[in-house]
């Protein structure tokens, strides 16, 4: 099968990303925003996570809607990045109507980037503008490694970044995937430079290194020294009409991408989440087959953003990590 146009979750016609970053903090954030309201799910499955507005995104809960969806660096500081972005919407007049109000529903979630080299020591909390910033530059062409929510993540080995892939399947429905990789674990096989997404790669989107040929024993991976520096959030989204049950088992099957890709993955240390996200575009003609290959998709192009965002990265003045690039070549 052949990815989308641009090979970035915003193949999904209707949705944009928009990005902002601050490198001396070495930390940013990343938003998903929909043309219009579109349905979303959630699945955790990391044992740290820090999230905002989850819970609403139960199948039983009465919104089933959201405005944009945010992931953001800066531990629980970094939740502020969703008000940023709610107040952008809110001057723009959209959001849930209710009692004569407007309020934007922006779901987010977090990853620990405060030990990673920048300098933190900050006056006032700089999410709120950063989340704004990002919603402002929405658009459908966004950079990926060293930038937005992927500007200051590691992984066990090498500098971590923003990743986005995507897919078109036979049905017509087009799947993509966006994640900020901050692993525990390892997106390389062994001492690389082969990635563990490898045998899901299309075409040679992050270096075309192939399956690895040495395996050194699963049972001991390489980690992170630290062990509070982590969590990988992602989102995988859809122009397939689902509801927010199928949207929540779609973010549950995304998750095997999370562990194709990273060894370990889902870890007591990682508050690994994914959301995702269905415009509505493309009704389900056989939605038992269709729902199983648009969980299926998703977990594969979840892989592949992974390594592709730690293929991307960029060296930086200050990182605890080299990038592969470096490492590689």
């Amino acid at each position: 099968m052949e990815t989308g146009a641009r090979n970035l979750i915003t193949d999904v016609a209707g949705l944009r990303v928009g990005q902002a970053q601050d490198d001396h903090v070495k930390t940013g954030v990343s938003v998903l925003l929909g043309d219009a309201p579109f349905t979303a799910g959630v699945h955790v499955m990391g044992g740290a996570p820090g999230t905002r507005e989850t819970d609403l995104l139960a199948p039983d809960k009465t919104v089933e809607q959201v405005d944009a969806l945010v992931l953001s660096g800066g531990s629980a500081f970094g939740l502020d990045a969703a008000s940023g972005v709610a107040d952008g919407l809110r001057a723009q007049g959209r959001g849930f109507a209710v009692g004569g109000q407007v309020v934007p529903i922006v779901p987010g979630a977090i990853l620990f980037d405060l030990v990673n080299g920048g300098d933190k020591d900050w006056a006032e909390n700089p999410y709120k503008a950063l989340g704004r910033a990002a919603l402002a530059a929405a658009g459908e062409e966004f950079a990926l490694g060293t930038a937005g929510a992927g500007t200051g993540a590691t992984t066990a080995q090498l500098k971590g970044g923003l990743g986005s892939a995507s897919v078109v399947l036979p049905s017509g429905h087009v799947v993509g995937a966006l994640v900020a990789v901050n692993a525990l674990g390892s997106a390389i096989v062994g001492d690389g430079p082969e990635f563990w997404a490898a045998p899901w790669e299309t075409g040679e989107e992050f270096g075309g290194c192939g399956v690895a040929q040495a395996w050194p024993d699963p049972h001991l991976p390489v980690t992170k020294l630290s062990a509070h520096a982590n969590t990988t959030i992602g989102i995988v989204a859809t122009d397939a009409t689902l509801t927010q049950a199928q949207c929540t088992r779609m973010a549950t099957a995304a998750h095997d991408g999370y562990a194709r890709a990273l060894v370990p993955s889902h870890t007591p240390m990682d508050g690994d989440l994914i959301f995702a996200a269905a415009t509505g575009a493309k009704p389900l003609t056989n939605p038992v087959a269709e729902t199983l290959m648009l969980g299926h998709a998703a977990a594969i192009c979840m892989a592949r953003a992974i390594a592709r965002g730690v293929h991307a990265a960029s060296e930086a003045p200050g990182d605890p990590f080299p990038t592969w690039a470096s490492r590689f070549g």
